[in-house]
């Protein structure tokens, strides 16, 4: 049979829901807004953690045995709420403690990791491309050679001029094999 809103709620809000001995409120207090999984939550209260993390909006403590609504509005349950080394979410096995320091570690292994790929990727881009200093020294090396090619072609010109010019000039092998004809 449907739910009927009580006399003091207004149209469109959550009606009163019996939860056990205690009724849920349809309206939001000073600290808590009520929905209907924080009912749910405090129905498992007392009961076993698997029963109350079956509703993924449900937080377990461990102390009180108390299934409560999952701060939403928080990153991390307040101390005022639950310990955090007996506060359960999502699993029974593992406290916000642990996976505080889990996500941490594992958080700073990824950022090392990836600052590691980034230094190896640049010094790698580094070996392979040479820098200017290198290709100013490259190109400086090479017009070095040319020049030098041409001041050697040049002497070698010159001294053939001077060895034409008193006789000295070699002349092909003067003496060649006579052929029998």
């Amino acid at each position: 049979r449907p739910l009927q809103e009580s006399p003091g709620t207004a149209a469109g809000s959550w009606p009163h829901v019996k939860t056990g001995n205690n009724r849920c409120p349809s309206r939001r207090t000073a600290d808590r807004v009520y929905t209907p999984q924080s009912c749910a939550c405090s129905q498992n209260s007392n009961k076993t953690c698997e029963e109350c993390l079956k509703n993924v909006s449900c937080l377990w403590c461990n102390t009180n045995k108390a299934c409560l609504d999952y701060p939403v509005t928080k990153i991390l349950p307040p101390g005022s709420l639950c310990k955090l080394s007996s506060a359960r979410w999502g699993v029974c096995w593992v406290n916000f403690e642990a996976l505080i320091i889990t996500m941490s570690v594992l958080g700073g292994a990824v950022l090392l990791g990836v600052a590691v790929c980034c230094c190896c990727c640049c010094r790698r881009k580094k070996s392979r491309k040479p820098d200017k200093s290198e290709e100013k020294a490259m190109r400086e090396r090479e017009e070095r050679r040319i020049r030098q090619e041409e001041r050697r072609a040049e002497m070698k010109s010159r001294h053939d001029e001077i060895r034409k010019k008193y006789g000295l000039f070699k002349e092909e092998n003067p003496y060649a094999r006579f052929e029998n004809n």
